[in-house]
C-alpha cells in the first residue's frame, strides 16, 4: 500500500503498548507493496529498538503468522518470525485491522538489489527444506489446499466484459479499460491456457507440499549484513511444489540475471528435483490471471487507492512487455 491508511498513529501506538508492552516514541508509515489490504510501519521504542508493524485488513488467514513462526522455530534461518503479544497470540486486534509485529530488518528487496549466486543458492536450499518438511496438525489444519479453482478465470472474463462498457471518468480506470480492450484476445487466451492446464493437473494429481505461493522479487530481501530473507507469508498453501518453483526464471522482478541463470543457481541450492513443466506453466498463467483480475477490480470497480492506482496500472502493463510474465508462461509451456 502506497497511501497511508486513515488511521491515527496514536491508535497504533496505543495498540502496541497494550498488546505488546512497547513504549513507542516514533512511528513512520512505509509506502511499500502492491496489496491494498496491507499497510506497514516502522516503530521505534524508547530504548531505540526498531520494529516492523504490519496492518492487515479484510480476510485474515491465521496460518500466515503460524507458518513462519513454526518454520523459524525449526531453524529455517531465512524466515523472520512474528512476535507474540503479551497474551501469547501472534497478532493483535485493531479494528478493522490485525496488527502483526516483527523485528525490523534493514534490507532491500530483490527488485532493487541483484541477488548474488550464493543468495540464489540459499533461496533454493531454504525452499527445499520448506517443501520437504512436515507440519504439526495444529499448524497444518488451518492451511488452505490447492483446488485449481476457476474463480479467477471467471472473474477475469467479467473484467474483460466490464472494460468494454465504459466510458470511465477516472483517468486510471479509463486507461486500463482501453488497454484491456486492446489486449482482449491475448487475455482470453491466457484464461484458456490456465483452464486447460488446470484440467490436466486435476486429471493427474501430484503430491502437495507446503508452499509460500508468492515468491516474487518483493518478497525476497537482502539485509544490510548480506543475509537473505523470505518474507510476507500471507498466502501459504498446500500445493504441488511447482506453485513455488514457477518463480525462478519466471520474470518475477529479480534483476541482473537471465531466466536461465536464475533457474540454474536456484536449483544448485534446491537440489535434484523432478519438475512438472505443465504445472509450472499453469501456475504462471494462473498468477497472471489473478493479478489482472485484482488490479482490474481495483481500478474499474472503485475510485479508491490514490497513488496505488497508477502503480496498479503499471503492473498490469508490465505483464505484456517483452521478457515479461506472459512470455515466461508460454516459454514454460514449451518445456
Amino acid at each position: 500500500m502506497l497511501e497511508k491508511p486513515v488511521l491515527p498513529d496514536e491508535r497504533i501506538i496505543a495498540c502496541l503498548r497494550a498488546d505488546y508492552g512497547l513504549s513507542v516514541v516514533g512511528l513512520d508509515f512505509l509506502p511499500l507493496g502492491a496489496d491494498a489490504n496491507t499497510a506497514v510501519y516502522r516503530a521505534v521504542t524508547e530504548d531505540g529498538t526498531p520494529y516492523f508493524v504490519k496492518l492487515r485488513s479484510g480476510a485474515f488467514d491465521a496460518s500466515s503468522v503460524a507458518v513462519p513462526k513454526y518454520l523459524s522455530d525449526r531453524g529455517i534461518r531465512p524466515i523472520i518470525a512474528p512476535q507474540a503479544t503479551r497474551a501469547g497470540r501472534l497478532w493483535a486486534e485493531l479494528d478493522p485491522y490485525r496488527v502483526i509485529l516483527y523485528p525490523f530488518v534493514e534490507s532491500r528487496d530483490a527488485y532493487e538489489v541483484k541477488l548474488s549466486a550464493q543468495h540464489w543458492r540459499e533461496f533454493g536450499a531454504a525452499l527445499r527444506r520448506i517443501h520437504d518438511g512436515e507440519l504439526p496438525s495444529i499448524v497444518a489444519s488451518d492451511i488452505r489446499r490447492e483446488g485449481f479453482s476457476p474463480r479467477w478465470r471467471e472473474r477475469l472474463r467479467e473484467i474483460v466484459r466490464l472494460a468494454e462498457t465504459g466510458p470511465y471518468d477516472d483517468p486510471s480506470a479509463a486507461e486500463l479499460a482501453a488497454y484491456l480492450n486492446l489486449k482482449r484476445r491475448e487475455i482470453l487466451d491466457l484464461i484458456d491456457q490456465a483452464e486447460a492446464h488446470a484440467a490436466t493437473l486435476q486429471a493427474r494429481p501430484r503430491p502437495f507440499v507446503l508452499c509460500h505461493s508468492d515468491l516474487h522479487a518483493g518478497n525476497v530481501v537482502v539485509a544490510n549484513d548480506d543475509m537473505l530473507y523470505i518474507v510476507d507469508w500471507d498466502q501459504p498453501v498446500f500445493a504441488p511444489k511447482e506453485r513455488d518453483l514457477m518463480y525462478p526464471g519466471g520474470a518475477q522482478g529479480f534483476i541482473g540475471r537471465t531466466a536461465q541463470e536464475e533457474e540454474r543457481l536456484f536449483y544448485e541450492g534446491y537440489g535434484p528435483a523432478e519438475v512438472d513443466v505443465a504445472a509450472v506453466a499453469y501456475y504462471r498463467f494462473e498468477r497472471i490471471v489473478e493479478d489482472l483480475t485484482l488490479y482490474g477490480e481495483g481500478l474499474l470497480l472503485s475510485d479508491a487507492g490514490g497513488a496505488d492506482r497508477a502503480q496498479a496500472l503499471r503492473y498490469v502493463k508490465s505483464n505484456f512487455e517483452a521478457g515479461g510474465t506472459i512470455e515466461a508462461a508460454y516459454r514454460a509451456d514449451t518445456g
